[in-house]
Formats: structure tokens, sequence, C-alpha cells
């Protein structure tokens, strides 16, 4: 993590613009129709906008989800069309994984490239270099909130405000559980008390 803050913000990018304090949300894994609905009615209670990073085959299945992400505001992100072990596929796989996903998020929100987050964080000096020349990006996160560890969300919501996140730090969070929305629920009264405000990255 403390290696990729030093790669031009251009190709790779961990943390966001620090405006208006704000914290950038984001979700890996959905849509998710058991827990992304009830998500969104959490962020529109508080005015919160975010970053939903959708893997493509489950777009393609819940196509009314990715419209209701687009339609409130929020932004959307890719995350690989299947979710595979990405360090298993040869580059050329890796590749027509990012693109299928960026063809089928395209007709909800009209953009031809989305920021792209490697399932499981993990991608290699090929594939960065590959997204330099063509002008793309990498979207990884600065503050992780272990959402995915299957531990209570009580005890994760103590983790978060025992070592709090700061302005422009990009949350990794997921829809595929009711775990985030558990902690935000607590959490973003608090933080918007603090004079937080909640961003989607920037495009």
């Amino acid at each position: 993590m403390q290696l990729l803050q030093w790669m031009p913000h251009a190709v790779v990018f961990t943390r966001a613009p620090n405006l208006d304090q704000a914290l950038y949300l984001t979700f890996d894994d959905g849509p998710n129709p058991d827990h992304t609905p009830a998500l969104l009615e959490l962020l529109g209670r508080h005015g919160a906008k975010a970053t939903f990073f959708l893997i493509g085959r489950e777009a393609e299945r819940y196509p009314q989800l990715v419209e209701r992400i687009v339609e409130e505001g929020h932004s959307l992100g890719n995350h690989s069309y299947s979710h595979p072990m990405f360090d298993a596929l040869t580059h050329t796989e890796q590749w027509v994984e990012v693109e299928r996903t960026d063809q089928v998020l395209s007709h909800f929100d009209g953009r031809s490239h989305h920021g792209f987050r490697p399932p499981r964080g993990v991608f290699s000096l090929l594939l960065t270099l590959r997204f330099a020349f063509s002008r793309r990006k990498l979207a990884y996160w600065s503050y992780d909130t272990l959402d995915y560890q299957k531990r209570e969300p009580d005890e994760l919501t103590e983790r978060l405000r025992a070592a709090p996140p700061r302005a422009g730090d990009v949350m990794l969070m997921h829809d595929d559980s009711d775990c985030s929305r558990r902690m935000l629920e607590k959490l973003l009264p608090e933080w918007k008390q603090r004079g937080f405000t909640f961003r989607a990255l920037p495009a």
C-alpha cells in the first residue's frame, strides 16, 4: 500500500482530493439484491454519494439495481467481469475481464472507461503499464475497513472509531453483505457531526 502511494496519481490512486472534508465511500462486489438496496437507502438518508465497483456479470444479472445506483447520483467502477483470481490469469485474460465489464457498465452511465479495482487488490506491473499507456486508472484505496473478514460490525465500528479516517481517504467496503451498512448506520451520523462530506470518486 505504501509503495502504491508513490506511483503517479494518473495511473494508480489510493487517495482522492480533500474537498469539503470529503470521505470517498467505495463498495466492491455488487450489485447484490439482498444488500445493495438497503445500503442505497441509508446513503440517501444522509445525502452521501459513493462509488460502486461492480462485477460485470452481476451488473448484467441485476440491471435495475445498477440503474438505481446511477439515478441516485452514485458512480460506477469496474471490478472485473467474474471476480476471478486475477494472478492466475494471463495478461490477455485479465484485459478481457476489464474490457468486458467496461462495455457492460457503459450501457448504464455512457462512459466508455471506468476506474478499475482489481479483485482482491491483485495486479501486475504489466497490467499497470497497460493502464498507463491507455491513460486509464487503477483505483485502489487508502483505508481498509476489513468488512470482508467476517468480524462483528460492532467490533469493526470500534476499530474505525479508534483509528478514524482522514479527509481524502478512499474507504474500502463491500455491499455483498450487511456488514458495511450496519457499520455506517452508526458512523455516518458521527462523521457528519465531525464535518465530513461523502463523495463519489472523481471520474
